[in-house]
C-alpha cells in the first residue's frame, strides 16, 4: 500500500467476485485483475501490525511526494492486472514511487 496522508493508503485488491472485498483467497491471486483503491489505513490492516517500508530509497531515488499522490490517485477505481509473480502490490507500489517496478517479494517466497 501507498500511504498519501490524512489516514489513507492506495491499495491494490485482487478481485474475488462473491468474496468479502478485504479477503484475498489463493483463486483470487491468481485471476490477474486487481482494483485499486483508497481506503483508511486502518481499514486495510485491522489490528496487524504494520510499519513503513521505504527500503528501496537506498538504491533509487523517489520521486516528489506530489507526483508520486497525483500518479497514484489516477489508478483509483481502475482494474489493473495483477499475479503474485510479476505484478504484485509491491511492483505497483514501486512503479508509483520511483518510476519503475521493483520487488524482491518473488525472490523471498522461496526462502518465506
Amino acid at each position: 500500500s501507498l500511504g498519501v496522508g490524512d489516514g489513507y493508503v492506495i491499495n491494490v485488491t485482487p478481485v474475488d467476485e462473491g468474496a468479502p472485498s478485504l479477503s484475498v483467497s489463493i483463486q483470487s491471486i491468481f485471476t490477474r485483475k486487481a482494483k485499486v483503491k483508497k481506503q483508511l489505513l486502518k481499514e486495510v490492516v485491522g489490528n496487524d501490525e504494520w510499519k513503513v517500508n521505504n527500503k528501496y530509497d537506498r538504491s533509487r531515488t523517489p520521486l516528489p511526494v506530489a507526483e508520486i499522490i497525483w500518479r497514484a490517485e489516477h489508478y483509483i477505481d481502475r482494474e489493473v492486472s495483477y499475479d503474485v509473480l510479476g505484478k504484485n502490490c509491491e511492483h505497483f507500489v514501486t512503479m508509483l514511487r520511483y518510476g519503475e517496478e521493483v520487488s524482491d517479494q518473488v525472490s523471498n517466497m522461496g526462502s518465506a
